[in-house]
């Protein structure tokens, strides 16, 4: 039933509303992305697809959907084996490596805050190349954050996981 009313009313629509953005759009290979939808709507709606090729996407949609969660099962599987595998470590720096890079990003900012400070406040005719010399930095630092960003993220979601375990027991 709802297969049936999405197939008739929900991807038709969807299918134009996506065909009439993409080909206002100045990108060509959109645009001709566009035009392709509009024919794939066309045929929606004029119902020139049978119910059998219908429920023939529908499973090769299923099939691939389930292709990507097995893919992503495993790609997490790989993650948590290398983080088990950083935890149980008997070398100490794999173990302190995420705080390690975490302290040195955090000296490192204040280093250059301070430094920029000193130039704010004792150097204020150099505040101008100051300023541009730290947005050119942005990039360098954007990286470096969101590496940091990361392992606080894992490394929280690691606790969380290991709370959940503690608790199960």
């Amino acid at each position: 039933m709802l297969s049936a009313t999405l197939t008739s009313t929900g991807i038709p629509f969807l299918v134009s509303t996506l065909s009439k953005i993409f080909k206002q759009s100045k990108n060509t290979v959109l645009s001709n992305a566009g035009v392709v939808l509009e024919e794939v709507s066309d045929v929606l709606q004029k119902g020139k697809i049978s119910e059998e090729e219908q429920k023939e996407a529908h499973r090769h949609l299923e099939e691939m959907l389930k292709i990507e969660q097995e893919n992503q099962s495993k790609q997490l599987s790989e993650i948590n084996q290398s983080l088990r595998a950083e935890v149980s470590s008997d070398d100490p720096y794999v173990r302190r490596m995420r705080p390690t890079f975490g302290y040195i990003m955090a000296l490192t900012w204040m280093a250059q805050m301070l430094a920029v400070a000193y130039v704010m406040v004792f150097e204020t005719a150099n505040a101008g190349l100051l300023i541009e010399a730290i947005g050119a930095l942005s990039p360098i630092w954007g990286v470096g954050l969101s590496v940091l960003g990361i392992y606080v993220y894992k490394r929280s979601e690691d606790k969380k996981v290991y709370k959940e375990t503690l608790d199960k027991t």
